[in-house]
């Protein structure tokens, strides 16, 4: 049984936290850190050293020099890495999933699950030697045999956001390094721990050292990256302003990227819905994790009978959320990750009742016993939400839901594709063909057909649309293997007799 997260940092001496370079925990050399909270106690437990420009020098560095072996590795042999990889993961899963508590906030149970999302793709990355199979063509002209393969690309870099500090960067470092490349990890400085114990583990499953290395930092950092000459690919997850500056600079200098960017997910619940199943859905998928989740549903669309009874169903539920220390067992949701953070949350409630929202559930001023220091936040929920309003449009990013109202699922959907954003959305209804309907003219990158958080298991690509990605590559799955390498096509033939020259272009006939 995993020991109370708060234990883990103690909150008297804030500890110092490296870098993971070539194998090895490396001491910041920058002389600039950040801090890092236990957001249920408010207390500063760590100091993560910020890297300079040199120190992800030495990254890429130590990733270069790695490649090529690992590059020439077989695929076979690699697997077996992330076998081990996998089996570590399982073994220590109560150890990692108190490291993200300690350090995001989110109640372990959910941690948890973010660990198991993060293993499938792993899992998935087990398959390698399959994936990587190319085609081949014999005799496809006389004498001629043709085949295709798929190859690394060299050293991959990524950058992953606090709300998912194990889950995101393993939709990408997994099947980057199985593919055959090398790969730095920037994640976020606000929950820093989580990587390195990850790149220790992946080094006690036989991973050579070099292939993954972890930089902590900032924008100095992240523009080190985007701007090496020996990274080849980027993947991003974080907002959409970022996100666009990650694919326009990183593409300038000739890198392939991904950005995944802002969600504003909407729901969409039908007159004909169970009420009181969507009810409960859409609490876990606005309330888990305060909120702070890419895929997370903050704005219900509720069409015709359903507005009133739906909100009827959510108010005592919303005013019932267990908020407690992370650690507590009976906690359904805990603190938001920072103090800065929570204003920004606050700044958005106070703006949505300005703007003239009814917020039926004030979840403000709210304080869990013993962690008054804290950064919690109750539920907050506003009704009679129109289009305009601030709350709707921006992404908040906390454990606020709002609710608009639409006269018919044609207005509806008309919301749901105007919204600069695509992440995901889901359709709460009990028929068929407005399923079908739904599913088929959304202008968003994943539907959920009575299932509020629609993401995609390892096996498929997560990715959204609009303002919500930047590229043309979806996330871990099949596009991750696409994404990670490229292709070469082969023509081959071993003449017997002279050929003599010829002057057209050639037709393989």
């Amino acid at each position: 049984m995993s020991q109370p997260a708060e234990r883990i940092v103690p909150a008297d001496q804030p500890r110092a936290i490296g870098h993971f370079i070539a194998g090895q925990p490396r001491p910041g050399q920058s002389g600039r850190a950040s801090d890092v909270f236990n957001p249920a106690t408010g207390a500063i437990t760590s100091k993560v050293a910020l890297a300079s420009a040199a120190e992800v020098d030495a990254a890429v560095a130590a990733a270069q020099k790695a490649f090529r072996p690992w590059a020439e590795t077989s695929p076979l042999k690699r697997a077996r890495v992330m076998f081990r990889f996998k089996e570590l993961i399982e073994r220590d899963l109560d150890k990692l999933a108190a490291i993200i508590t300690s350090e995001h906030g989110k109640v372990l149970s959910d941690a948890k699950g973010e660990v198991q999302r993060g293993l499938e793709v792993v899992e998935f990355a087990t398959g390698i030697p399959q994936l990587l199979k190319g085609e081949y063509t014999e005799q496809v002209a006389t004498g001629i045999d043709a085949w295709s393969v798929r190859q690394p690309l060299g050293v991959c870099a990524g950058i992953t956001p606090f709300n998912f500090p194990v889950m995101v960067p393993m939709w990408m470092f997994p099947m980057a390094i199985a593919c055959g490349n090398s790969f730095v990890l920037k994640p976020s400085e606000r929950d820093p721990s989580a990587s390195l114990r990850l790149a220790e583990l992946f080094k006690e499953a036989g991973l050579p050292d070099g292939v993954f290395n972890v930089v902590h930092g900032d924008k100095v950092a992240v523009d080190a990256l985007l701007t090496h000459p020996n990274v080849a690919a980027l993947s991003f997850v974080g907002s959409t302003p970022i996100a666009r500056y990650i694919y326009a600079t990183g593409t300038a200098h000739g890198k392939r990227v991904q950005a995944l960017g802002g969600a504003k997910n909407h729901a969409v619940v039908m007159p004909d819905a169970d009420i009181d199943n969507a009810a409960d859905a859409l609490m876990g998928a606005a309330y888990g994790s305060a909120g702070e989740r890419c895929m997370a549903i903050s704005a219900v669309v509720a069409v015709g009978e359903a507005g009133d009874k739906l909100v009827e169903r959510l108010i005592p539920k919303v005013k019932a959320i267990k908020v407690r220390d992370g650690c507590d067992p009976a906690a359904e949701m805990g603190p938001v990750v920072t103090g800065q953070h929570r204003e920004k949350i606050l700044g958005y409630i106070e703006d949505g009742v300005k703007s003239g929202a009814k917020l039926v559930v004030d979840g403000r001023g709210l304080t869990v016993p013993g962690r008054e220091k804290g950064f919690f936040l109750g539920g907050s929920l506003f009704d009679k939400v129109t289009p305009e309003m601030r709350i709707y449009k921006e992404e908040i990013f906390g454990p606020v839901l709002v609710v608009l109202r639409a006269p018919d699922l044609a207005t509806a959907l008309d919301l749901v594709n105007k919204h600069e954003y695509g992440n995901g959305t889901a359709i709460f209804t009990r028929d068929g063909a407005t399923a079908r309907e739904f599913a088929h003219r959304v202008q968003v990158g994943m539907v959920g057909v009575n299932v509020p958080i629609p993401v995609p298991m390892a096996f498929h690509s997560f990715g959204g649309w609009k303002q919500s990605l930047f590229g043309d590559h979806h996330a871990h799955g099949p596009e991750a293997v696409r994404f990670y390498t490229r292709g070469k096509a082969i023509t081959q033939r071993w003449p017997t007799t002279p050929i003599g020259p010829a002057f057209s272009m050639p037709t393989l006939s």
